[in-house]
């Protein structure tokens, strides 16, 4: 079984590729999380790949990750 890495997103990177794009890029959260899982693919672990608008749903996921992930990364936008 693979280990896990939890990717946690913040408020308003679901917009991203749309809002100011010229500031944000023009890359969508949905390339970014292709992107990771290839990478993860090829480090033999598995992605736990969230976004959320609502800073307790992040904090959630954190307590979620322990005991499940070998690591977390935030992303808070």
């Amino acid at each position: 079984m693979a280990a896990t890495v939890f990717i946690l997103n913040g408020p308003n990177l679901n917009l991203l590729g749309e809002r100011e794009p010229e500031i944000y890029g023009r890359e969508p959260l949905a390339d970014i999380e292709a992107r990771a899982r290839s990478h993860a693919v090829s480090m033999d672990l598995e992605i736990d790949f969230r976004q959320s608008n609502h800073e307790g749903a992040l904090i959630d996921a954190v307590h979620e990750a322990r005991g499940k992930a070998v690591a977390v990364i935030v992303n808070a936008g």
